[in-house]
């Protein structure tokens, strides 16, 4: 089981993968690929989830108007929360990943409550 205070970045890959997204970047934040889309995958851990750093970050600098964050299932909640809160300038959804099966996950739009993948 991993600890909250480490972001799920390596199951955000495998997620992204499994839905049929190529990836393109190493990093711990990186974009996903498929057909006409591209997104801006950040990864996030509990510490991280209300910060505006990783939120609210320069979108001009990556042109993408797609944003997915990926965190805990423990903390979906409250950076759903945040960002209606906030109303940043792009289109997101989040996944929750559970701490103990990361193929378990599900998907959290700003409008809906938790839908299964």
């Amino acid at each position: 089981m991993a600890p909250v205070t480490i972001p799920p970045t390596e199951e955000a890959r495998t997620v992204f993968r499994r839905l049929g997204y190529a990836i393109s970047e190493e990093g711990s934040e990186f974009v996903a690929e498929r057909k006409w889309r591209r997104v801006r995958v950040t990864p996030l851990c509990a510490d991280d989830a209300t910060q505006p750093d990783p939120v609210l970050g320069d979108e001009s600098e990556t042109g993408l108007r797609l944003r997915c964050f990926v965190t805990w299932m423990q903390c979906t909640g409250e950076l759903r929360e945040y960002l209606r809160t906030t109303k940043p300038p792009y289109d997101w959804a989040i996944i929750g990943i559970e701490e103990d099966d990361d193929a378990e996950f599900e998907v959290v739009h700003p409008d809906s409550s938790l839908a299964p993948a």
